[in-house]
């Protein structure tokens, strides 16, 4: 009863600072809008709404034609989370998808945070406040809340560690080995500890389990495996980088060993991928090779600036007090500010504990996974040094070349909280032998010094515009029979608005253009956005300058050419910036002014374009 209490004041105390941190947002679940996620919170949204929506009709979640008309969207290579949107379809439908984006972005840190301290408390320390201690920095390291803004499968990392904890597990009662594994030092006790943990934690070996045994075991994992698809593939990729680099380095000292282990899981684990690939078999192979797939992303540079590093997090203690130089990509992809004090922590606690085979293994991520978040070349200030590092040698190797290189060094999070965790552990032990020992006093002073300036702050939250009132009220069902709505210009992934406007109106309409992840031309390499139109891009350029373009008869044919391809049946331009210039360049292409109705410039263009095919 008393670990019980423990881990349930421990989860109360993760969920209440979950809850802090997008506090913002849950005041104002109407019209809050977190502004550091730029578009990326209404893309968001409207996965959950368009997923809520096709489960509710019984439609194919896996594609969606209600935006990027007449093409559609190859939801599966979109990152649309199917496993939390589809099980929260209710919460979706009944309060709204802004619900649940920050229903999941919280479940996310806390579920993170708990289920490595879970892994922490079973299999690494004995004291449930060290691994309270490495739970808390997995769950609001400055990763994640800077991808708390936006990025939700960034952010619910749940089944990572218990896919550790089922490997750890599988190993050891396929090999039969002692019920002790990371703290071990081959002798089956922990180096430095307290003889009370090694009591608890040592047990007597156990006999390999049979088949019956491996063939749960490998439904376990492969399930797991499966789940962590639903919600994300680009952290499960570099959760398996590193922890194989984890335990290829755990095992060089005892290499027979490790060899042992893997000659003893390998059958189960094979097992398991053929389980994994059982159950994600269609939408797997809807993603790479269904409609509108596409086989690489190029996103360009996306490094880290070594000056990132040593810099405090934008939302964070040390971020309001100490400003340094911005060098993040943008502010939801601050993957490396660890701040200087905690390298310093870590490094210490790294030399001091250098004879543990765990620390050895967590230090050797950091440091793989932090050099290859700099990307190709080494950027100091945004200055770039020329120098080359191994990032430029995988950038173009498949799968890897289409993750944002920044976002490698989140491999280094539950490798630094190992090694916090550890030196927690050790301060304890030193506590318990001697009560006037000064060594946990100057750890704990460490540990304050290095995480209180990592404190997370509110994130911050803005009122949202209102919907105009001819999507909220359903008036664009007057003007929509079986073709699409353009608006003016088409939504982007700058300017993604029309998103939450189709989803506010119930899905009555497809929409032209939008924010996804599709392929370009015929090449089948991914890019954000729609295919750009002559017309679309005409109408963004008349936006930007605020400067109405020259229209002649073939600028006339190709608008007429695009609304055909968009399948329109009208042409809305919502308040905007820049908006009597939109209009008139509206008005010149199609040839006849719009009507103002509930708050928009309408076009009707049904009787222009010709009977649109149904969707």
């Amino acid at each position: 009863m008393r670990l019980a209490r423990a881990d349930l004041i421990i989860a109360a105390a993760y969920l209440s600072l979950a809850v802090l941190v997008l506090s913002g947002q849950w005041l104002h679940t109407d019209r809050g809008y977190l502004i550091k996620s730029g578009q990326d919170q209404t893309m968001w949204e409207w996965f959950f709404a368009v997923t809520a929506h096709n489960v509710a009709h019984l439609e194919n979640p896996l594609g969606s034609m209600l935006q990027n008309y007449p093409d559609g969207v190859n939801m599966m290579a979109n990152t649309a989370m199917f496993g939390v949107g589809v099980p929260l379809t209710p919460v979706t439908l009944v309060f709204g998808p802004t619900v649940t984006f920050v229903l999941v972005l919280t479940l996310g840190l806390f579920g993170t945070a708990f289920a490595w301290y879970w892994l922490f408390s079973r299999e690494l320390v004995a004291s449930k406040f060290a691994a309270a201690v490495g739970g808390l920095f997995c769950g609001f390291a400055p990763a994640m809340i800077s991808h708390g803004n936006a990025h939700p499968n960034f952010v619910v990392l749940a089944l990572l560690p218990l896919i550790v904890l089922q490997l750890i597990r599988m190993t050891r009662r396929l090999d039969g080995s002692r019920r002790v594994s990371f703290w071990t030092d081959g002798a089956g006790e922990r180096s430095g500890g307290a003889e009370e943990g090694r009591t608890r934690l040592s047990a007597p070996r156990t006999r390999p389990e049979r088949s019956g045994g491996q063939i749960k075991h490998s439904f376990v994992l492969g399930l797991l495996a499966a789940l962590q698809i639903a919600l994300g593939e680009e952290p499960l990729l570099i959760f398996a980088l590193s922890f194989g680099v984890f335990a290829l380095v755990y095992h060089l000292h005892t290499p027979r060993t490790g060899l042992r282990a893997l000659r003893a899981i390998t059958p189960t684990v094979l097992l398991a991928a053929l389980i994994t690939v059982a159950l994600t078999e269609i939408p797997l192979w809807w993603q790479f090779f269904g409609p509108q797939s596409y086989r690489s992303i190029e996103h360009g540079p996306m490094n880290n600036d070594l000056e990132a590093l040593f810099q405090f997090p934008s939302e964070s203690l040390g971020g309001m007090f100490s400003h340094g130089q911005n060098v993040a990509i943008n502010p939801t992809e601050e993957n490396s500010y660890f701040g200087w004090p905690l390298w310093i922590v870590v490094a210490v606690a790294a030399v001091l504990m250098w004879r543990e085979r765990a620390v050895r293994a967590a230090a050797a991520v950091i440091v793989a996974f932090t050099v290859l978040s700099l990307g190709a070349t080494l950027m100091i200030g945004r200055r770039n040094t020329g120098i080359t590092l191994p990032w430029k040698r995988l950038e173009d190797v498949p799968l890897l070349n289409s993750v944002l290189e920044s976002r490698f060094t989140m491999a280094a999070i539950p490798a630094i909280a190992l090694i916090l965790a550890l030196a927690t552990q050790r301060a304890l032990d030193y506590w318990k032998v001697s009560a006037t020992d000064w060594r946990p006093l100057g750890l704990f002073g460490a540990l304050a010094f290095a995480l209180l300036p990592l404190t997370p702050t509110i994130l911050p939250v803005v009122q949202r515009p209102p919907t105009p009132d001819f999507f909220a009220d359903g008036t664009v069902r007057q003007y929509v029979s079986h073709g699409s709505v353009v608006v003016a210009p088409p939504p982007t992934p700058p300017d993604a608005r029309a998103l939450h406007w189709q989803a506010e109106s119930g899905f009555e309409f497809p929409l032209a253009g939008g924010y996804f992840v599709g392929p370009t031309g015929t090449s089948k390499k991914g890019r954000y956005g729609p295919d750009d139109r002559p017309t679309a891009s005409l109408l963004m350029k008349a936006q930007q300058s605020n400067t109405i373009p020259v229209v002649d008869d073939a600028t006339r044919a190709q608008a007429l050419a695009d609304l055909r391809y968009w399948r329109a049946d009208a042409v809305v331009l919502p308040p905007t910036d820049n908006s009597d210039t939109l209009r008139l360049t509206v008005d010149q292409l199609i040839g006849f002014p719009a009507r103002y109705v509930d708050g928009v410039w309408l076009w009707d263009v049904r009787d222009l374009v010709g009977a649109s095919a149904p969707a």
